[in-house]
């Protein structure tokens, strides 16, 4: 290594606050530097490292990639026109992984001809804060950035913050974030300022805060959905007991889906047979001691005023109280479990509720979306819904009709403001 550059350490207590829109502001520096702030004197307690400035090759980043696993205390991440490449964002990916602790990641100033920025939100990304203002990224990076926030299938459910100022970001890249935030309900805070995207994006980002009809594809693709779940209840219900199971407890389980399933009728079937043979209990005293112990189970049950059950369905709501008490709940996907409207022939969800900040001063938007953002708005009265939408700096002007409601709304909604409700 030739050039080296300067290193600078400092302890986390004299760090730079952020700014309102959650990220630090650009270091100023007149050279290349590497900048660790550190937890404590230990070299290993480091909690942030900034690139600046500092071109980083490859055999640099070999070492950069090998040496983040030990950084136990790392918690956040940045580079500042340090000329990374697609390998390199791709190979920091895999690292990200072996890093307990970090979930701040910053790339600006680092344009990528293959624009692989959508793999730090992939799926199984733990990463909750991204920061990718000034990279170019271009309708076709934001593209792969809103499959990336979620698809009928699969959606990221980790990251609650995503900067993408100042990308040369169109209505067709809006359009694809956009799509890209039907089904993701992680996403808080997205900040588009300072792109291209005109009235034709901003419909579209305006259409996902309230109510929108599914797709022909993606009612196609919740019908497969709900035969996949209707499926795999059937066949946990239908499945056999398992092999280290006691003989009677199976009898017992089978008996019971049998009078279940059969009514009374398969409740005298089982009586009758008990009469005809009265010796049965002293011939098998084990199994007669396992159906006694099921049997006051179920008294103690009956005692409690509940009604008495089969074994089968006791186990189903003994495996859903664990999975309310569990420690991970998987999140449900939005196109099964949101309260569905039919309406002239459409299927219509709710909307993203999620999402709680939404920026898109700076760019080309006319007069001609703001009703649209504004029957939004009001269509998300009930329950979460948008606290900030910040309009600044676009094609109409301040004192706009509609432009004016909108901020009287957000106003109202704003947490930090004294007079609101």
């Amino acid at each position: 290594m030739k050039d080296i550059p300067t290193v600078s350490t400092k302890q986390a207590a004299s760090c730079t606050p952020e700014t309102e829109e959650g990220y630090t502001a650009a270091p100023i520096w007149s050279k290349a530097c590497l900048q660790v702030e550190l937890e404590n004197e230990e070299p290993l307690s480091a909690k942030k490292l900034t690139v600046f400035g500092w071109k980083v090759d490859e055999q640099i980043a070999r070492v950069l990639l090998k040496m983040f696993p030990s950084l136990d205390k790392l918690q956040s991440l940045q580079f500042w026109q340090a000329a990374l490449t697609d390998q390199m964002v791709t190979s920091l990916m895999n690292t990200v992984s072996l890093c307990s602790n970090l979930r701040v990641v910053t790339l600006e100033g680092n344009h990528l001809p293959e624009r692989s920025y959508h793999l730090l939100l992939s799926e199984d990304s733990v990463l909750t804060h991204l920061y990718l203002r000034n990279n170019r990224i271009g309708d076709k990076g934001a593209h792969l950035i809103g499959s990336a926030l979620s698809t009928t299938r699969s959606a990221n459910k980790n990251l609650i913050f995503l900067n993408l100022a100042f990308n040369c970001i169109g209505d067709a890249g809006a359009t694809h974030i956009a799509q890209g935030l039907r089904f993701n309900r992680a996403l808080l805070m997205l900040s588009l300022c300072n792109n291209q995207i005109g009235d034709s994006g901003a419909a579209h980002l305006a259409a996902i805060l309230s109510e929108f009809a599914l797709t022909h594809e993606e009612v196609v693709e919740r019908r497969k959905m709900l035969l996949e779940r209707t499926q795999s209840s059937s066949l946990r219900v239908d499945s056999d007991p398992p092999a280290d199971q006691p003989l009677s407890v199976a009898t017992a389980s089978s008996s019971s889906l049998s009078i279940s399933k059969g009514g009374n009728k398969g409740k005298k079937k089982i009586t009758s047979k008990r009469d005809k043979k009265p010796g049965a209990n002293k011939e098998n005293p084990k199994s007669n001691k396992k159906l006694s112990d099921i049997k006051v189970t179920q008294s103690k049950a009956g005692e409690q005023g509940e009604p008495e059950k089969p074994l089968h369905a006791q186990e189903d709501k003994s495996s859903t109280a664990r999975t309310e008490k569990g420690q991970s709940v998987e999140i449900a996907n939005p196109l099964l479990d949101e309260p569905v409207q039919y309406r002239n022939g459409e299927l219509f969800l709710p909307g993203n509720k999620a999402l709680a900040s939404l920026n898109l001063a700076g760019n080309r938007i006319t007069r001609k979306s703001l009703p649209l953002f504004l029957t939004s708005l009001e269509m998300q009265r009930e329950g979460r819904c948008l606290l900030h939408l910040c309009l600044q700096r676009n094609r109409f002007p301040p004192e706009c009709e509609y432009y004016v409601k909108i901020k009287e709304l957000m106003t109202l909604r704003d947490p930090l403001n004294k007079n609101g409700s």
